[in-house]
C-alpha cells in the first residue's frame, strides 16, 4: 500500500489506525466498502461537504454510511439555515479530492469546521476514505475525533 497524505498525517501525530484494502472494482458506497472489509454500513463513515450560502464557509460533516442527517439538526449544529451539500467542484477545490473517497483530515485549513454524528462514538471502529479508492483507515471514535477535530453534534432524529 502506498504511504498517503492522510497516513502521514496520522502518523506525524502519532494517532494510531489500521490499514485496509478492498478491491478498486468495488462499487461507490459507504455499503459496499463495508461489505467488502467485514464492516457493518454505520461504520464506514461517509465525509460529505457543505456550503454555507450565506458566508461561503464550507463544513465537513461525518455521518454513518447507512446514515443521513436531518436538515433541522445540521442547520442547528452549523448555526445557519441558508446551507447546501457542496457539488463536486467545489468539493475537489476545497479538500482537494474527488467525492468517494476524501479523509476526514489532513486538508483543512486552520478554522476549518468539522461535525460527527454523535451516535458514531459508540462504534467499536470506523473507517475512512485515505483519498484513494480501494483504501480505508480504521480507527476508533475517539482518535477520528482527534484527528480531524470534530464537534460531535447530535445530526440524526
Amino acid at each position: 500500500m502506498s504511504q498517503l497524505p492522510a497516513h502521514t498525517y496520522l502518523d506525524e501525530r502519532q494517532i494510531p489506525y489500521q490499514r485496509m484494502e478492498f478491491p478498486t472494482d468495488t462499487p461507490k458506497g459507504a455499503a459496499n466498502v463495508a461489505h467488502a472489509l467485514g464492516f457493518s454500513e454505520r461504520q464506514m463513515i461517509k465525509t460529505l461537504i457543505f456550503t454555507v450560502v450565506d458566508t461561503g464557509e464550507n463544513v465537513l460533516v461525518m455521518v454513518g454510511g447507512d446514515q443521513s442527517a436531518k436538515s433541522g439538526l445540521l442547520k442547528k449544529a452549523i448555526g445557519s439555515r441558508n446551507i447546501r451539500m457542496a457539488d463536486p467542484d467545489t468539493v475537489k477545490a476545497v479538500t482537494g479530492y474527488i467525492i468517494g473517497s476524501i479523509p476526514p483530515f489532513c486538508w483543512q485549513p486552520e478554522g476549518f469546521r468539522t461535525f460527527l454524528e454523535e451516535s458514531l462514538v459508540k462504534e467499536q471502529a470506523l473507517g475512512v476514505g485515505t483519498g484513494q479508492w480501494g483504501q480505508e483507515i480504521i480507527m476508533t471514535p475517539d482518535d477520528l475525533i482527534r484527528a480531524s477535530n470534530a464537534q460531535v453534534v447530535p445530526l440524526i432524529p
